[in-house]
């Protein structure tokens, strides 16, 4: 401690007697309220078909025209051996149809696409979000409601030139 003490003095002895000692103060108070905000992730069609003691003429999904989705041909499907046992699975998925071209003006979408997976999330409410600084520079924060922050920043830089 006294060598720190000792350092410190020497480093104003070793400053000029007409040296400038500069102060800057600032304040600053942030207020953030989260926009509403939705994702939507379009699916894909799928088909599949598996089994045994079947025979097959298979089908599977036919390319759409346009913006609409895939859709299955249906394949023809006859038992091997008669009177054996046999499995058979046909799965099919339908997916998403593209949406026509919708115009975004103002930053707002006039409404979210159908898709098979959508997230959305609410927006925050202010509620009583608030944040003040007086003229003495001392800060006040007022909690809002949900989605929302308030932050407050006191700096204070000080140069001896």
């Amino acid at each position: 401690m006294k060598k720190a003490a000792l350092l410190f003095g020497m480093v104003l002895m070793a400053a000029p007697a007409n040296a400038d000692l500069i102060t800057k103060h600032s304040t600053s108070v942030q207020l953030t309220v989260d926009a509403a905000a939705s994702q939507a992730t379009r699916l894909g069609s799928s088909y599949s078909v598996s089994g045994s003691n079947v025979s097959a003429t298979l089908g599977g999904l036919t390319a759409p025209s346009g913006s609409a989705a895939a859709t299955m041909n249906a394949g023809t499907y006859t038992q091997t051996t008669a009177g054996s046992a046999f499995s058979f699975t046909e799965t099919f998925n339908q997916g998403d149809a593209i949406p026509s071209n919708t115009t975004i003006t103002s930053g707002v979408a006039p409404s979210l696409p159908a898709f098979g997976s959508v997230t959305t999330t609410a927006g925050g409410v202010a509620g009583t979000l608030a944040g003040t600084i007086d003229s003495a520079g001392v800060m006040s924060l007022t909690a809002g409601g949900a989605g929302t922050s308030a932050t407050g920043q006191f700096v204070a830089e000080i140069t001896i030139r």
